[in-house]
């Protein structure tokens, strides 16, 4: 069988691969990328706009990025994450400034973003975040109130008919923003193909993953259509499939995927898509996650614009489930169970049965169980106006402690292997926001060699504040945050 020669495979239709790709074709145009996507598009598992919550997490009003700890509010995830969604801004900006991406309305939108808490100890906790948050440059514009008439003039859907005699409060930022990943991811790859030098591999799936004597890859592909089966030789490959990463780290069999294991978890939206109700709410309102439930069920009323069509969407409703990806098999999670990984899979069904019982008594919630929650935010939601959707898969990562046992880890993690030539992104939240940061490291481990000279300079115009701290540099970070925000028409205005 010939093999198909290229200097990257990237496997995954998702942002990940789409933004790795667009990053690559940049700092080095004559490179042969391809991506192999095993559906029939781009962009339709967990980046499509329904299967995620889209929204820019900055750290803004997500208050799981903010922990309470016995010495206080704890905000230094919440700054990271920020910064981090900067970078994505910073080259979301250089590509619609180039033409190689669309209107920024065509994938992003200003949405303010809120946190709403109600009761004194919920209020107290929030008070305390605001207090430290608004002390930093990254967050100096963010707003707080316990008024009632000005949290009815932030968000009037949730006010309306609340109990005015428990404590409420809120922060408010007017920059946030509301991204639709599958039109941005969609948009990318079409910019990619305008170049000789990528090829999209649609229903094309990983069968087999080898490492040859010439060190590069034989990665085999399975053609879905006609059953035909080639094989790209590769010098680098990346793992960008979402869940469905872990598997394929299994297959290349490199060392730093042992102990490596997943915890797949469901969700599901409650979709508004009646005109009144959209016009009444234009903001993504978090609040804070039920006693026992995941970070990524924090739940939250956003305002979407998915297709360029504006809807509401609630929650989201975690569940349990054996699958890694949405279109997977219930067999995923058997699969994937290794010797290198028993331990640690058996040591995290064993010390977190709460959260399992918690995701199956979601699973059994009826229509009117998952609408009252929603009253929490919408106090005069009605039943009929509001219909279940599906939202996307996600695996969290069960990896090895100090002490080599198992533990549940809620973030996102690159493994690679020694000389860099693969990688795999695995974890979910924050995700699709930070792809930008995501995708340097990748670069950043895996292309050491070539990060010199032009490619550092065409990095840095890129993203601007490359090799930087926007944590630390106050007047770096106005620069670049006045040209997003203005690039990117997210001035809140």
């Amino acid at each position: 069988m010939p093999k198909i020669q290229a200097d990257a495979l990237l496997v995954g239709g998702g942002v990940m691969s789409a933004t790795l790709a667009t990053l690559l074709s940049k700092l080095d145009p004559s490179l042969k990328l391809i991506l192999a996507e095993r559906l029939d598009n781009v962009a339709h598992e967990s980046t499509d706009g329904w299967n995620n919550a889209g929204t820019g997490h900055a750290g803004y009003c997500e208050l799981n990025y903010t922990t309470e700890t016995a010495d206080g509010v704890e905000i230094n995830r919440a700054l990271s994450i920020n910064a981090n969604f900067e970078i994505s801004l910073q080259l979301w900006s250089s590509l619609v400034k180039t033409g190689e991406l669309p209107a920024p309305n065509q994938f992003i939108n200003p949405t303010p973003h809120i946190s709403f808490v109600w009761g004194e100890k919920n209020v107290a906790f929030l008070r305390e975040r605001y207090s430290k948050l608004s002390q930093h440059h990254l967050f100096k514009e963010m707003e707080y109130s316990e008024d009632f008439a000005v949290l009815n003039q932030w968000m009037p859907l949730v006010m309306t008919g609340r109990d005015s005699s428990v404590p409420v409060a809120a922060t408010h930022i007017s920059h946030g923003s509301d991204v639709d990943f599958g039109s941005l991811t969609r948009n990318l790859i079409a910019s990619l193909e305008s170049n000789e030098q990528f090829d999209l591999l649609v229903s094309h799936e990983v069968t087999d993953i080898e490492r040859a004597k010439d060190k590069r890859w034989d990665v085999r592909l399975k053609n879905l259509e006609t059953g035909k089966s080639i094989t790209i030789s590769a010098a680098n490959v990346f793992l960008g499939a979402g869940g469905g990463a872990l598997p394929l780290l299994q297959k290349s069999g490199i060392p730093e995927s042992k102990g490596y294991g997943g915890f797949p978890v469901s969700g599901q939206w409650l979709v508004c898509q009646n005109d009144e109700a959209v016009k009444r709410h234009h903001a993504k309102v978090y609040g804070k996650a039920a006693l026992g439930a995941p970070p990524m069920s924090v739940p939250h009323l956003d305002t979407r614009i998915i297709n360029g069509k504006p809807a509401l969407l609630f929650g989201p409703f975690a569940g349990f489930t054996t699958k890694f990806l949405k279109k997977g098999s219930r067999l995923d999670l058997i699969k994937s169970i290794r010797p290198n990984n028993l331990v640690q899979m058996m040591d995290v069904g064993v010390n977190n049965m709460d959260l399992t019982k918690y995701l199956i008594g979601e699973v059994r919630q009826s229509h009117e169980d998952r609408v009252n929650a929603l009253r929490d935010y919408f106090p005069e939601a009605r039943s009929d106006k509001w219909t279940l959707a599906e939202a996307g898969q996600r695996v969290q990562i069960i990896k090895k402690d100090a002490k080599g046992r198992g533990k549940l880890e809620f973030g996102t993690e690159l493994v690679a292997s020694k000389d860099g030539s693969m990688s795999a992104l695995l974890g979910a939240s924050p995700g699709a926001s930070v792809a930008a940061q995501a995708m340097i490291e990748v670069i950043e481990r895996c292309f050491a060699s070539r990060l010199t000279g032009d490619w550092q300079a065409r990095l840095k115009e890129l993203v601007p504040s490359y090799g930087e701290s926007l944590v630390n540099d106050a007047d770096l970070l106005r620069r670049v945050r006045e040209h997003t925000l203005s690039t990117l028409k997210l001035t809140g205005k």
